[in-house]
Parts: C-alpha cells; sequence; structure tokens
C-alpha cells in the first residue's frame, strides 16, 4: 500500500519519538549527543487506521509490538538526529506499507508445450548416458 502524502501527514500525528544516545564507537560525538532516535505508533489507538488494518498489523508485524500494543522502530545509523528521524520515519511506512499490501494469489498456470517437449528432451538424454555407462554384453 501506497500512502499518499495526506495519509502520512496524519499517520506522523500518531507517532511519538524520543532521542537517546547512541551506542557503539564514535568517540566524543557518542558520548554527548542524543542521536538514536526511537519512534512510537499505538496500533490500537490509532485514529487514523481501521480495525481491519489494525488486526493486520498485528499480525504481520508482531515481533516488533510490545505489550502495550506500540509498534517500536529505532534508528541509530546516521551521525545526526535529524537524518535518524528521517530514516526511521521511512522505515515505519515502509513496514505499514507492506503488512496492509495485500498478498497476491497465484494463478495457476499449465506448462507449455515447448516447455513440456524440452523435459521429455532432457530425459532421453539422460536416459541415453545412462545406457552408455553399461558394460557391452557378448
Amino acid at each position: 500500500m501506497i500512502f499518499s502524502e495526506e495519509q502520512k501527514k496524519r499517520l506522523q500525528l500518531e507517532i511519538n519519538y524520543s532521542a537517546t544516545r547512541s551506542s557503539g564507537p564514535g568517540g566524543q560525538n557518542v558520548n554527548k549527543v542524543n542521536t538514536r532516535v526511537e519512534l512510537r505508533f499505538s496500533v490500537d489507538n490509532s485514529q487514523f487506521l481501521s480495525a481491519i488494518e489494525k488486526n493486520k498489523i498485528r499480525f504481520k508485524l508482531k515481533n516488533r509490538i510490545n505489550i502495550e500494543g506500540e509498534l517500536v522502530l529505532v534508528s541509530q545509523v546516521e551521525r545526526s538526529q535529524w537524518r535518524n528521524k528521517e530514516v526511521v520515519t521511512n522505515k515505519f511506512f515502509v513496514l505499514i506499507g507492506k503488512a496492509l499490501t495485500p498478498i497476491k494469489k497465484r494463478i495457476k498456470t499449465s506448462p507449455t508445450k515447448l516447455s513440456r517437449l524440452k523435459r521429455l528432451e532432457s530425459k532421453k538424454r539422460m536416459s541415453q548416458k545412462k545406457q552408455l555407462r553399461k558394460p557391452l554384453e557378448l
């Protein structure tokens, strides 16, 4: 599902951001600056999503939703808080979009005439190869 700009704005009103210190190497910048951004979205309390959409999200993203019913995403790949906020927001819209996209049903097809002929030819070649391995009978 692809969201329009208006839909994104309405969803962003329901998102809570918090910033903390990043972990890992980086020296003084990591030790001083709160660049890690955590996004929290309450699936249960969302005004924008319908009940069906909430259930789909709860089912497909159950590993990312905590006990309180919040979808929690974190980004600390960039050096600035602003860029991490953009990264985590984009990740959020991609995840929600994938969760709400309906799965395409597979349409059964039969093998084409050419593919059936190729299969039979390869079987004949394999059979001949194995026949040639047998010792000659006198």
